[in-house]
């Protein structure tokens, strides 16, 4: 595992500690904190797929980016 593994997971894990603490500290009814959860957890989810699906894109383009320059000096074509 390298580095930035270590440091998005060490994130990641104080991101959920710090929920969790939250939860148990807050005044809300429990009904309402489940609502405010589940649009917390889905808000997320949304970003996370937002970098998910931009960090695709950016080694799609690194891929192609490679491949043309691979194909100028071999002058190989696809």
């Amino acid at each position: 595992m390298n580095n930035n593994s270590k440091i998005l997971l060490g994130i990641i894990g104080a991101a959920a500690a710090g929920a969790v603490i939250g939860m148990l500290m807050t005044p809300e009814k429990g009904s309402d904190l489940r609502k405010i959860v589940k649009k917390s957890a889905n808000d997320w989810l949304s970003a996370f797929a937002d970098m998910i699906a931009t960090g695709k894109g950016k080694v799609k383009d690194m891929k192609d980016d490679l491949e043309s320059t691979a194909n100028r000096y071999t002058g190989a074509t696809n």
